[in-house]
């Protein structure tokens, strides 16, 4: 979710936590790379390499990650650098990790159904040579497994996740996203060895890379101020299918803040099929600010923009990484499988690993009609057209 820009109280914030975190030993990225295989190390493998917080290098282990020991996966992508959430949007270095194809179930956190990729440091995992069993390359302990043995436990874990607020009683959850400017560093977009880093490692391929280039540069031609921006704009819509592209994702919502925006309530659930409307239709959903009811709709969703997909989840709940308290939304959003931020249009965290959920509100989709079965196999007569009614507020 997006943040308001406060930049001297979140200063001050950020450097008061900041104080109350061990030093982090940073600029080490992870030896593995896409495609390795790794087996996640033991309960007490893991456990020994925690601190009493049940962090390493400020990295929490959170008791959801527990249910992945012993298992095996290939790298997802290195996780060398990531955005932060927490405060104003930026990017972050991230030091010896990865990401697997894992993700939080938020059984420890609420129930909260943000479905974030983990992080996992390299003490966490064993490198291995295939799937099957007998193909580790190594047993033995990493050095921080000696130096913190016994600190931590299962039960520790388990209270870190989350506290009460002294003041109201309200659970205050922490996790990896909440924690995450603790456990790394700044990284500026103009640092030109994390695009190095992006390929080498496998992350990102080099016909992605060079369109990410050629983005920022045709964007910032077209705010150069030389009356150029409305018709490169124009020449971006027109002709962005012959590289098979998608429209130009800057642009803004035809409401006027302040005023109601419209929601959609389709009735969807797991594994229905939907449609995502055309750009167009979506910012007629949208006010000046891009906001439907209060939701971000983002340029890292326009690619997306007329394909089909399936529900992967109703989002109804998530931890608010800034404060940690549990939000209830009022309108729910939904989540669809293999649809991800992919960090092409943002410069502060061009080409991020770290692959959020965007959320849809239901006046942003459409059904793809499909007959509906009940647990008996039978069908239904539930695959409805949507109510698309515009409500009265915002």
């Amino acid at each position: 979710m997006a943040n308001t820009v406060l930049w001297w109280p979140e200063k001050r914030v950020e450097a008061s936590l900041r104080s109350h975190v061990p030093a982090v030993v940073m600029n080490k990225s992870s030896k593995l790379k896409v495609g390795d295989w790794v087996e996640v190390r033991s309960r007490e493998e893991i456990l020994s390499t925690l601190d009493d917080g049940g962090c390493l290098d400020g990295m929490p282990f959170m008791p959801e990650m527990l249910a992945f020991c012993g298992k095996r996966f290939q790298v997802y992508k290195r996780a060398h650098k990531t955005c932060d959430t927490v405060f104003p949007v930026r990017g972050r270095r991230v030091s010896e990790a990865v990401h697997l194809d894992t993700r939080c179930d938020g059984s420890a956190h609420g129930g909260c159904q943000a479905s974030c990729l983990l992080f996992w440091k390299d003490a966490w995992l064993r490198p291995v040579l295939g799937p099957s069993a007998g193909s580790a390359t190594s047993a033995s302990y990493p050095p921080e497994a000696r130096s913190l043995a016994g600190r931590c436990s299962e039960t520790s874990l388990l209270l870190a996740a989350q506290h009460p607020d002294p003041a109201t009683g309200e659970p205050i959850y922490t996790c990896q996203a909440t924690r995450l400017p603790y456990a790394t560093e700044s990284l500026e977009w103009w640092d030109a060895r994390q695009y190095v880093e992006d390929y080498v490692s496998g992350n990102v391929g080099l016909w992605r890379l060079v369109c990410g280039f050629v983005y920022f540069a045709y964007l910032g031609l077209s705010n150069a101020g030389l009356k150029l921006g409305r018709p490169m704009r124009w020449f971006y819509d027109t002709f962005h299918p012959l590289w098979r592209g998608s429209p130009f994702p800057r642009r803004r919502g035809t409401i006027p803040a302040g005023e109601p925006t419209p929601a959609g309530d389709l009735d969807l659930r797991e594994g229905d099929l939907v449609r995502i409307k055309p750009f167009p239709q979506i910012l007629e959903t949208l006010n000046t600010q891009n906001r439907n009811r209060g939701l971000y709709f983002d340029a890292e969703e326009v690619p997306y923009c007329g394909r089909t997909f399936s529900v992967l989840k109703r989002v109804t709940r998530i931890i608010q990484e800034k404060s940690g308290r549990m939000l209830e939304m009022k309108t729910p959003s939904f989540i669809l499988d293999n649809v991800i931020c992919e960090s092409r249009y943002s410069e502060c965290r061009l080409f991020c690993p770290r692959s959020i959920y965007p959320y849809w509100r239901g006046i942003w989709l459409e059904r793809v009609d499909t007959p509906r079965t009940d647990n008996r196999g039978n069908e239904s007569s539930n695959a409805t057209q949507p109510d698309l009614t515009p409500v009265a507020k915002s």
